[in-house]
């Protein structure tokens, strides 16, 4: 059966990942009552950079390492790859398979890989090695007919970082305005034509066009098209969600560096192409995303662009994310629902990460919300304003890039539709659609019944985003 990595065949208004949720704005009844949720059994697992993926019932995630998990309901996931070795199930004998990319990135493992079935039913891994100091590495194909393998080598099908040879480009390389060859996302457009998306720090983000049938590279094309980036800036990580509802392409993005200091968090930018040009929610072009001739790791030159979704936080209790990232998306036709699945590191747990799963949502302005906390089974519903009304604690996760996580503060909900506590303004519920108003900003999103995991407790809570591409956050104080 053939599987693409998202589906684009959407009629009519989507429900859970929409802009008008259906059947949400027709009530205002204050005797509505929200679905209880049982206490989710989650069951964790370790993949870095994980790239999703469908087959069948089961949900797939893919990532660096050759690490691996599955789950069929997002909850309990079960771990099956995990380290290059003789037992890893997708690519036992890697070192000898993969020796071509090896030996050229001089290294021994491997970067965020991406997993993607076409047209001949078999699935195709993208993976890539990379020396990590260099943007020496080398990306290829391995082709199995069985999503979890084994897996077997293609052969590569590029390589950046050279010095005696020339580029992809047919130039010198240059590692301030050309590719390092490594986290590609595969996937199909709208109208049915196959793409790569890939990059990481050096010269940017690049996309190409792919051969539908044997996943390789048109010819003739170097390294693509440059859609952001430049001067070793920290963006990598590039993934592509089309929403057939909006007709917008959605670029992520992760900035910063992926370490626990390193202030990793997650952006994304939108364009009508596969190919961009990609604006932000202030409408900047990602294209000027780039440090200034002669600079390296220029934080301050990139941070501005792209709307930001996620960064460090933490809540009172001590529940929050350190350096989320590396995301991919999913969208779920079955219950018309979107998923975010990125890795991330935790408060006072050193560089220990885990895989995360949280619901997104799209604000009346067509932009991406995250749900605060990770995903337990709940749905969205419509909500009255006595249902929402109450102590919450307030994250703005702001768009700089920085080791420091956003504190929450305690603010109120008034009943009159007002804000008091650590923010004043004003908000406004509709259905679950909500508008926040702070000193004449004003924020867009969705409201939310979710399980708190740290509090084993079912609460409200909302996430909203502004003109300016900043995201906030509420989850209910429990008492």
């Amino acid at each position: 059966m053939k599987r693409k990595k998202w589906k684009v065949e959407i009629i009519g208004i989507a429900i859970a990942g929409s802009l008008l949720l259906t059947g949400c704005n027709e009530s205002d009844s204050n005797t509505n009552e929200v679905k209880d949720l049982e206490e989710p059994d989650f069951q964790n697992v370790t993949v870095h950079d994980p790239s999703v993926v469908k087959d069948d019932e089961t949900f797939y995630v893919f990532g660096s390492h050759l690490m691996s998990a599955k789950s069929d309901d997002l909850i309990d996931w079960e771990q099956v790859s995990n380290g290059v070795h003789e037992d890893n199930v997708l690519i036992p004998n890697a070192a000898e398979e993969m020796e071509e990319a090896l030996t050229w990135a001089e290294t021994d493992t491997f970067w965020a890989a991406d997993v993607i079935q076409l047209e001949d039913g078999k699935y195709y891994m993208y993976y890539n090695a990379c020396r990590g100091d260099s943007p020496l590495s080398a990306m290829g194909i391995a082709t199995s007919d069985d999503i979890e393998g084994p897996y077997e080598d293609q052969g590569v099908i590029l390589k950046s970082g050279m010095t005696d040879e020339p580029s992809e480009d047919g130039d010198n390389y240059d590692g301030t305005q050309d590719p390092n060859v490594v986290d590609p996302d595969v996937f199909y457009d709208k109208d049915g034509k196959l793409w790569m998306v890939y990059g990481s720090y050096s010269g940017g983000i690049f996309i190409m066009e792919l051969d539908t049938t044997t996943g390789e590279p048109l010819p003739d094309q170097g390294y693509g098209k440059k859609l952001l980036g430049g001067n070793h800036s920290r963006i990598e990580a590039p993934f592509m969600q089309y929403n057939a509802y909006t007709g917008y392409y959605y670029l992520f993005l992760s900035y910063g560096g992926l370490d626990a200091i390193g202030g990793y968090n997650m952006r994304v930018a939108r364009s009508e192409n596969p190919d961009g040009p990609f604006l932000d929610a202030e409408g900047k072009d990602m294209i000027e995303a780039k440090g200034a001739d002669g600079s390296f790791f220029d934080d301050e030159a990139v941070a501005p662009y792209g709307a930001k979704i996620m960064g460090n936080f933490t809540f009172s209790d001590g529940d929050g994310y350190v350096s989320p990232g590396h995301n991919s998306t999913y969208y779920e036709e079955e219950t018309d629902a979107y998923f975010l699945y990125f890795h991330t590191r935790f408060p006072n747990r050193g560089e220990e990460h885990e895989l995360r799963v949280h619901q997104m949502f799209f604000n009346e302005d067509g932009w991406p919300v995250i749900a605060p906390h990770r995903y337990g089974g709940e749905e969205i519903e419509s909500y009255s304003d006595d249902q929402v009304t109450g102590s919450y604690e307030f994250i703005n996760h702001g768009k700089d890039i920085s080791e420091f996580a956003k504190l929450a503060e305690p603010i109120e909900l008034e009943s009159n539709g007002k804000i008091s506590g650590a923010i004043t303004g004003e908000w406004e519920l509709e259905g679950n659609q909500i508008t926040i108003d702070i000193d004449g900003t004003s924020y867009k999103g969705v409201f939310l019944s979710q399980w708190d995991s740290n509090s084993s407790e079912q609460e409200m809570a909302f996430s909203a985003m502004s003109d300016e591409g900043v995201t906030i956050w509420g989850s209910q104080s429990i008492e």
